[in-house]
This record gives C-alpha cells, sequence and structure tokens, in this order.
C-alpha cells in the first residue's frame, strides 16, 4: 500500500478499483486541522481526468499493473498484434484499447504496453514517429502568407496540418502525443 508521503509525479496507484496515474500533488496545510494532499489522477484504462483530495496519512492499493516492451507487427480487422522481444509472446490487442495510437503504429515500431489483472489497457509510444506523405495537395502560388498549412494524408491514414513546402513521399516527424507535424524527417 502507498501513504500519501509516497505520491509521486508517475505513481501508478489503484483507486475506486481502477487503475491511475498520479499526474500532479500537492500538499497542504491549512492553519488548522489536519494537513490534506490535492491529486490530479489519470485513469489508465479509460484516459479520464479526476482530482481527488486525500487527508495526510490515507492509504491506497498498489494495483496489478504490468509494463511490456513490445515490438508492431500487424494489423487485421481492427485487431493489432504485439510481439514482446525477449520471449516471443505475442499479444491481441483491440483498435478501442489504443485510441488514437493507431494512426501512430508502424510495423517493427517498439512500444510500451501496459497490462492491468493481465488485460492490455494502454500503450505508450515514443514521443515521435516518421511517417511518409502518401498524399496532400501541391502548393499554390500566393498562398504564403502567415505560415500558411495544408493537409496531408500520412502512410497510417492520418491526416494532419503541414507546411506549403512539404509534397507527396516526404518523410516527417510526427508528435505522437499531440499529432502535429513537428519537421521534416
Amino acid at each position: 500500500m502507498y501513504s500519501t508521503s509516497d505520491f509521486r509525479r508517475g505513481l501508478r496507484v489503484l483507486f475506486q478499483n481502477e487503475p491511475y496515474e498520479i499526474t500532479e500533488f500537492q500538499h497542504h496545510k491549512p492553519g488548522k486541522g489536519a494537513a490534506i494532499v490535492r491529486t490530479r489522477m489519470r485513469n489508465l484504462i479509460s484516459g479520464l481526468t479526476i482530482d481527488p483530495t486525500f487527508r495526510s496519512g490515507d492509504k491506497v492499493e498498489v494495483p496489478d499493473i504490468a509494463e511490456h516492451e513490445v515490438q508492431f507487427l500487424y494489423a487485421s480487422d481492427g485487431v493489432y498484434h504485439f510481439m514482446e522481444p525477449s520471449s516471443y509472446d505475442q499479444f491481441e490487442v483491440p483498435s478501442a484499447v489504443l485510441g488514437s495510437a493507431t494512426n501512430f503504429l508502424i510495423e517493427n515500431m517498439t512500444a510500451s504496453l501496459l497490462f492491468f489483472k493481465g488485460r492490455p489497457v494502454s500503450i505508450d509510444l515514443p514521443n515521435n514517429v516518421v511517417l511518409e506523405v502518401t498524399r496532400c495537395d501541391p502548393a499554390v502560388r500566393g498562398d504564403t502568407v502567415g505560415g500558411a498549412t495544408k493537409t496531408a494524408t500520412l502512410s497510417t491514414g492520418y491526416n494532419c496540418q503541414v507546411p506549403m513546402f512539404v509534397n507527396e513521399g516526404d518523410k516527417l516527424k510526427i508528435d505522437t502525443r499531440t499529432g502535429q507535424y513537428l519537421e521534416r524527417g
């Protein structure tokens, strides 16, 4: 069990029978009464954020969470297949669990798959990925005022806004957390 004195960013706890990750916390000692700890926690299954308050000394349970480094193999019919390189164990993960991460998965990519009670619940991708532009409109002369952008379709089917100088076939570095263009790869 964790006590409120153990709280730190990134700590994973079991709260209301669901796994959460603490994203922010603050110890607060009012003028009178017991100290409290204000937290902001993200649900590892649904991604929702809550802001519970704990009394100093309260205890929360340690979740049954395992994190595995996995390699993405392929996708078929909304199911994504991963393999653990050290043991060659394979995992099937439905697209609903992965959410927007499916926009950035490329074959042989290494990621971190999170399991809760033996069931995959979320994935942590690298901060950026290099994808190829498969479709984008050519730049039109005169449309360059104020950092104009255009929509490009990437090799995974994801659409994002890119600068006007990007052409089909270019490789782009995309931020997997925000889905935004970073630079040419």
